[in-house]
């Protein structure tokens, strides 16, 4: 269900939220006319990441701009690009990227990383809990990562194509609990705005169906390749996985402090939790192999803790990293979880301390078997 009616829920949303992914578009960071920087508005969203980090929030963002840059730089015409000069433009445009923010973030106080990725980096399970488990530790260490596709190496199997769905399937990655997409409008509408003068905005939809699917547009801005489509796909990856996401207008300076402060948008709900929405996911997998605890590592368990090989008793079945396992106790099954390791490793580890993992299989690995994040009971 949408509904047209007038509300702010922007500021309540945003200060509840425990971790924000941001996407900004080619059309935000780089002047269409120039090539060349918007520095002042990337000035004011450090001010903005600043603010929702003082909060208490963790912050990813998603960032477009590297070809936009690249192109500049190369003095690439306008319009479409041969892959070979798409990934020449990236390649150029990524380093003045990553440069732009650490030098905005920094006086912050925020320190960046960069972390380029690929469609098959989710779609294959092992790279995505890989993906996973490093945006979480660099979280752990305050930092800010910018997330991009990596445009120097991907070709078009192995794209995204836009940066709306990567940056729903960066949220749903890291259990985001909202999602902004900084846009050139201001919302979604019930038809184009810019062609229809009937056409009227939407507050909030709660449900995506066919006929808000069918009201999305086209690609409007000569720099950004996501129309309304992408971010309605968008919407629905983020929903699904319990991630609020709002559309707003990221043009002014400091838009997220616009945002807060009641600037027109559009939100789209989610009904259950990131953490929700995640276990219902892995419970509802089959498992493909079993690893048995002993009675220390069941209570453990039973407390929020994570599965640590050393308290592995046995393991049966083949199964490998980020495939579905059930976890039996002494007295039967008490979870369901994700494995980090393959089940000819967990054979290898059950039992040992994890000081112990580099001499058994030669590197060092995780200390969890099973994060609790990737665990149901």
């Amino acid at each position: 269900m949408a509904t047209l009616a007038a509300t702010n829920r922007s500021a309540e949303a945003l200060a509840r939220a425990r971790r924000v992914v941001v996407k900004i578009g080619s059309a935000m960071l780089v002047d269409k006319d120039s090539g060349a920087l918007r520095e002042e508005w990337l000035q004011g969203l450090a001010r903005d990441v600043a603010k929702l980090k003082a909060q208490g929030a963790d912050v990813v963002l998603v960032s477009s701009g590297s070809i936009a840059l690249g192109r500049g730089v190369l003095g690439l015409p306008a319009g479409g690009l041969a892959l070979e000069q798409s990934q020449a433009a990236a390649a150029v445009g990524q380093i003045r990227l990553a440069r732009a923010y650490e030098g905005v973030l920094a006086p912050e106080g925020i320190t960046t990383a960069q972390v380029l990725v690929t469609l098959e980096d989710s779609e294959d399970r092992r790279r995505y809990l890989n993906s996973r488990a490093t945006l979480e530790q660099l979280l752990s260490f305050g930092t800010v990562p910018i997330v991009n596709e990596n445009d120097t190496i991907a070709t078009d199997e192995i794209r995204f194509g836009d940066n709306d769905r990567l940056a729903a399937q960066v949220a749903v990655t890291v259990g985001a609990d909202v999602l902004v997409l900084l846009s050139d409008v201001d919302g979604f509408y019930s038809a184009n705005p810019g062609i229809d003068p009937t056409a009227q905005r939407f507050d909030t939809i709660d449900v995506i169906t066919p006929d808000i699917e069918a009201m999305a547009g086209d690609p409007t801005s000569g720099l950004s390749k996501g129309g309304m489509k992408t971010k309605v796909l968008a919407a629905k990856t983020a929903t699904q996985a319990g991630c609020a996401m709002v559309i707003s207008e990221g043009s002014v300076v400091q838009p997220i402090t616009s945002l807060i402060e009641g600037a027109a948008c559009t939100w789209f709900t989610a009904k259950d939790t990131p953490q929700a929405a995640r276990k219902h996911w892995i419970s509802a997998m089959k498992p493909r192999g079993i690893v048995t605890v002993d009675a220390g590592a069941a209570q453990a368990l039973k407390r929020g803790k994570s599965l640590l090989p050393a308290g592995v008793t046995a393991v049966s079945g083949t199964f490998g990293r980020g495939d579905p396992v059930a976890v039996h106790g002494p007295d039967g099954q008490i979870a369901t979880g994700l494995t980090r390791y393959t089940s000819e490793e967990a054979q290898q580890i059950k039992g040992v301390p994890s000081d112990q993992f580099q001499a058994i299989l030669g590197y060092a690995g995780r200390a969890a078997l099973i994060h609790r994040d990737d665990m149901v009971l």
